[in-house]
């Protein structure tokens, strides 16, 4: 017994300092995790988690240590054994889970982590868009199929990403050449720091040897995703906060990233200063320029951000101040990340975010800027641009349709690599809505008619007015219904609606406007000049119903107007009953027109009335001819003559 004794103490007091010495690797795994250095995190999770040591925050952030390192697969096998472990986790943890089940192809598993999600976070972004987008395997198919893709022909075994131009040169972010004994390494990746390279262009399009890129510029800490002015003499890009040999760091130690900016001079980029919103306590990264280079766009963390990184942006003010960062809102932000914008010259904002449902990790987004700044529906741009893993830094040239991303795809030659694409076909509809405004007798054209556009529900989106020629045109969207709303002093308001297909191309409604001063005399039809249609009696009666009292109204004003006027009212059926019975039902419904107008005031030696039944048809519609309904219709109809203005 005593010996048994012994051994089970033994065992006790090996298994306790096994369990102590895990923890303290755990511990020490942990300080790395915190501070961003995550591959030496993963290195030590695992070597635990291989001893069998199981525990729920080491999971947690093992999962996320390489959800953030893009490393989507490896991530799946930890979240795996999260859940495993428990699983009732934080809404984040199912929505990063379905995220990297993406990567591996488990799209049906992935979606109910999504139907988790949105049950525990209904006021979600990412849980409504995911609820709205149920079908989003079928519209990103739709929108696929439109790149051809290929290598770019630059990478390295490393990191390469974040393309732009300068000149005839792609400039772009690498970690190539950067390594070495005396280099400094990004802990995040085990890789070194990322300097910038370019290209030089050839004639036959290929791209020749990167060389590094603006000696100034480069420094031993990350520089990436430049953006360069339309002229080529202003550069921003981002940059560790890092500058004149002075490291800066926020709260915790860790130096975040923050945009520079750098001047051309004699061919030397000089002048670096950093923008003034930046701040040692928040990221701000990856800048992007509007096509008038008024406008920066970026990513940030800063306060107002919605999720763990937002799309923002300042106006570039004449005198080189910038606005306060604006978050571009709920149609472009989530409460996942944003990240990587760039402005196409056909004004659309293409950016990454892993917060809508996609194909996996980071997809590439597109949504058209409208000329009020405001933002059109966003797209996934669809496979082969995206696909399972890191999807982004989209950049392409609107008029070759040519451009560049960045992905971490299977296949790959290093980290990240560049890829060129030709685009094939557009995705975003473009639909010009055109019309022209006449006047309805002459036919002539109304310049400077107010022109108002309206969504379907009756919201005004913008305006504009009519030109020498009476046109008009807004830039719509493809599958909408619009009202237009036309308006010119001394004329009637008008309003059409037309529904826009979903094809590129243009619209087109044209609107007739009446004179609302109109000419009047002997013989003046006032139901033609005031625009009154049929005045509706039930069937066989004769009495004045409440909606041909509101036409009725219409005489009222008229002869309140001008008390002079004298009006002959006739009554008119169509050919179906006999030729007696309409006579005298048209003749009781001229005379009730008569007292209704004079019960509202009109004097009675101004009105005559009287019913001509099926006498004067304006049209073929006799006994035993077969006609429509609406031909009937026309014969049915109340005229009020003018025979006297004095």
């Amino acid at each position: 017994m005593k010996i048994k004794s012994y051994v089970y103490i033994v065992l006790l007091s090996l298994l306790s300092l096994k369990g102590h010495a895990q923890k303290a690797k755990v511990a020490a795994a942990d300080k790395k995790y915190e501070q961003y250095a995550y591959i030496d995190a993963i290195s030590t999770y695992e070597r635990v988690a291989e001893k069998g040591y199981k525990d729920e925050k080491m999971f947690q952030k093992l999962g996320n240590a390489y959800y953030f390192n893009a490393e989507l697969d490896k991530a799946a096998k930890w979240y795996g054994e999260l859940f495993l472990l428990n699983e009732n986790q934080e809404p984040e943890y199912l929505y990063r889970y379905s995220q990297v089940l993406k990567s591996i192809g488990e799209y049906a598993k992935a979606d109910k982590m999504l139907d988790q999600f949105n049950k525990k976070s209904g006021n979600d972004l990412r849980a409504k868009l995911y609820e709205k987008h149920k079908d989003y395997l079928e519209e990103i198919k739709a929108n696929s199929g439109r790149f051809n893709v290929e290598d770019a022909g630059i990478n390295s075994e490393f990191s390469d990403y974040g393309t732009s131009f300068s000149g005839n040169k792609l400039v772009f972010a690498s970690a190539r050449d950067t390594g070495g004994i005396s280099k400094k390494v990004f802990k995040w990746t085990n890789q070194s720091f990322t300097n910038l390279y370019s290209s030089e262009v050839q004639s036959n399009g290929k791209l020749e040897e990167p060389k590094r890129f603006g000696n100034r510029i480069n420094s031993k800490f990350h520089e990436s995703t430049p953006v360069f002015t339309k002229d080529g003499s202003t550069m921003y890009f981002t940059r560790n906060n890092f500058l004149d040999g002075k490291k800066g760091k926020d709260s915790k130690r860790i130096t975040l990233l923050k945009i520079y900016k750098a001047t051309l001079e004699d061919g030397e980029w000089k002048d670096v200063t950093e923008l003034p919103f930046n701040s040692n306590q928040y990221s701000v990264a990856h800048p992007a320029l509007s096509n008038d280079d008024k406008t920066l766009y970026f990513a940030s963390d800063m306060p107002g951000t919605f999720g763990q990184s937002d799309l923002f942006k300042v106006t570039i003010n004449e005198d080189g101040t910038y606005s306060t960062p604006e978050n571009l809102g709920t149609k472009i932000n989530t409460e996942g990340r944003e990240t990587f914008p760039f402005v196409s010259d056909d004004n659309e904002l293409y950016f990454a975010t892993d917060g809508r449902p996609g194909l996996g990790g980071l997809d590439i987004y597109v949504a058209k800027i409208e000329k009020d700044k405001s933002f059109n529906e966003v797209q996934n741009v669809g496979a082969p641009i995206n696909g399972p893993k890191d999807d982004f830094g989209f950049f392409i040239d609107s008029k070759s349709r040519i451009g560049f991303f960045t992905s971490n795809r299977e296949g790959g030659k290093g980290y990240d690599d560049i890829y060129k694409f030709s685009e094939t076909k557009k995705l975003t509809c473009e639909q010009i809505l055109k019309g022209t405004i006449t006047d309805k007798e002459s036919g002539d054209f109304l310049e400077d008619a107010k022109m108002s556009l309206f969504d379907e529900k009756y919201q005004l989106l913008k305006g504009n007015v009519t030109n020498k020629r009476g046109q008009y045109s807004f830039e719509v969207e493809c599958g909408k219904t619009y009202y237009v709303r036309a308006e010119k002093r001394n004329y009637e308001t008008k309003e059409g609606s037309i529904s826009i297909e979903k094809v590129n191309g243009e619209s087109y409604l044209s609107l007739e406007l009446e004179k609302r001063i109109k000419p009047i005399g002997v013989g003046t039809d006032l139901a033609k000049t005031l625009d009154i249609p049929i005045i509706y009696f039930d069937l066989d009666k004769s009495f004045i119903r409440k909606d041909a009292a509101f036409e009725l109204e219409k005489i009222v004003a008229v002869m309140n107007e001008f008390p002079k006027i004298k009006i002959d009212i006739r009554s008119h059926t169509d050919s179906r009953q006999t030729a007696q019975y309409n006579e005298a039902l048209s003749d009781r419904r001229a005379k009730s027109t008569r007292d209704w107008l004079i019960k509202n005031g009109i004097d009675a030696s101004r009105l005559t009335a009287k019913g001509y039944g099926e006498s004067q048809l304006v049209n073929k519609c006799a006994d035993g001819v077969q006609c429509t309904e609406a031909e009937h219709q026309a014969n049915r109809r109340s005229e009020f003559v003018v025979i006297s203005m004095e």
